[in-house]
């Protein structure tokens, strides 16, 4: 090669390397119609520095005391130490009383750190409820350096959410965003006090929206660092928007790995404005007790798709009982909003006003009914009526024994203390129906999508039945409810 093609292409070699698209010779395929490349998706990195500046003041740092006496549990640790212990379920450490400090009785120690934020000039500040949880003393420290005194308004141990109050006016609040316009992939940023260092900024993106973790609420599910001391903080969007509070991380190790959780700001609204009126929240109940439908009872019972709750005990006189809702019954949708999972239907109820009257669909035996039901406010849950010895009257018959079942009618004395208009007893449960989970002491309430109020009535369910595929049975076992499938050996 020449020196003056070397020449060239050392250019070009540059060129390609900081992106400047120079070319050698005929233009390529890309430019050969005077086609405009695409705009990129991604332009850059955010910039936080104005998002800091704007929502920064409106974080509090919240640190927590409370009263010991010598002989208490005082065990030598640190706050931030106590605040991760407490949060993860951690038991603390039983420091030995000859190495623990002598401090005089009923002296105030710190207890714990979190954050929170302004949600008003006057003085309302949003946090978490383990935050808070059995504090002596609340004390809010503001990025001025101005510390006060705060008043619990009052937490919500389901929710992990409470207000507290500070005597201050003029105070920069946070403006609240709009979740459901919230994305996944899109920037957040926290702002809190990890291991009690105040204003201390971290980012990321969001993960995952309405992830369920088994709590109360539909979590969002980002990538920032959160560590013990952010809980309580908040999570903002890139408007400058509270779209979440910092509540929770996974973690193997007790250290940030890559997963926190967030609760949605809307949802902490709805709690934030009963503490505030009344200091309590207040939940609508139902009174079932609910299950998992499952991709093939769905499938077998004419659901055609997989959803709703299945009911699999109705608590006698409760609101459920009066509107007619019967176990086994699917509820698939309630005040017209559809029931996409097993969660969404507490949610649903919990949020609903007590005394509200509400519509409620259910499939029931492959067709759908509309109920009217008045939501109750939540109390404890009731102990379970203990089911009392039953009669055994066996009758195995030759459609009983294709299941592998023997089966009995309940007795007029049976049906009252079960609160069953019919059904059939199990005797035996033996081959096909053993396999499918059955056993002697359930009661059999339908089967192939029909009610059966005797032998004779299931005799018949079963004999219409097509002997080539699975069939459903509804079984009542004590106070639950459940659909399992028999499978024939063929």
């Amino acid at each position: 090669m020449n020196p003056t093609m070397a020449k060239q292409w050392n250019v070009f070699a540059l060129a390609a390397a900081l992106g400047l698209g120079l070319t050698l010779g005929a233009p390529g395929p890309a430019h050969a119609q005077g086609a405009v490349p695409a705009a990129p998706l991604v332009r850059g990195l955010p910039d936080f520095t104005d998002l800091v500046e704007q929502v920064g003041p409106s974080v509090v740092n919240i640190r927590t005391t409370e009263k010991v006496s010598t002989r208490g549990s005082f065990n030598g640790m640190d706050e931030e130490m106590q605040e991760f212990f407490k949060r993860f379920g951690i038991p603390m450490p039983n420091v030995p009383r000859q190495q623990r400090p002598q401090r005089p009785q009923d002296e105030e120690q710190p207890r714990g750190v979190g954050s929170g934020f302004i949600l008003s000039a006057d003085g309302y500040v949003m946090t978490n409820a383990h935050v808070v949880e059995g504090a002596d003393e609340v004390i809010v420290t503001l990025t001025d350096k101005r510390e006060f005194k705060a008043r619990i308004v009052g937490s919500d141990k389901r929710t992990d959410v409470a207000v507290v109050k500070i005597d201050a006016s003029g105070l920069p609040a946070v403006r609240i965003g709009d979740v459901s316009r919230l994305r996944v992939g899109e920037w957040v940023m926290a702002i809190g006090s990890p291991f009690g260092l105040d204003n201390t900024v971290t980012a990321g993106i969001v993960s995952a929206k309405q992830r369920d973790t088994g709590d109360y609420l539909p979590f969002i599910q980002t990538d920032v660092a959160i560590n013990p001391g952010n809980s309580g903080g908040p999570l903002i969007n890139m408007r400058g928007e509270v779209v979440g509070i910092n509540s929770q991380i996974y973690s193997r190790s007790g250290g940030f790995m890559g997963i926190s959780f967030a609760i949605p700001i809307d949802e902490a609204m709805r709690v934030s404005d009963q503490l505030r009126a009344s200091g309590r929240v207040t939940r609508g109940r139902i009174g079932v007790q609910i299950g998992q439908v499952t991709r093939e009872v769905a499938e077998s019972i004419g659901l055609g798709k997989q959803q709703g709750a299945l009911v699999t005990g109705v608590e006698s006189g409760s609101p459920a009982d009066k509107a007619g809702i019967e176990a086994g019954d699917i509820i698939i949708r309630f005040e017209g909003k559809p029931i996409d999972k097993l969660a969404d239907l507490p949610r649903m109820v919990g949020n609903t006003k007590p005394g509200t009257k509400s519509a409620i669909t259910v499939f029931r035996r492959g067709h759908s009914k509309d109920l009217s039901i008045v939501i109750a406010e939540v109390e404890p849950d009731k102990a379970a009526v203990k089911t009392a010895e039953r009669e055994n009257r066996s009758k195995s018959t030759a459609a009983a024994q294709q299941l592998g079942l023997a089966v009995s009618d309940l007795s007029e004395a049976q049906k009252k203390e079960l609160k069953l208009r019919g059904g059939v007893r199990v005797d035996a449960a033996t081959e096909a129906a053993a396999r499918a989970g059955l056993r002697e002491g359930d009661v059999i309430l339908a089967i192939a999508n029909t009610e059966v109020a005797s032998v004779k009535d299931f005799e018949a369910a079963v004999a219409r039945a097509d002997k080539g595929k699975p069939v459903n049975v509804l079984v009542r076992r004590g106070e639950w409810a459940q659909y399992a499938l028999i499978r024939p050996a063929r």
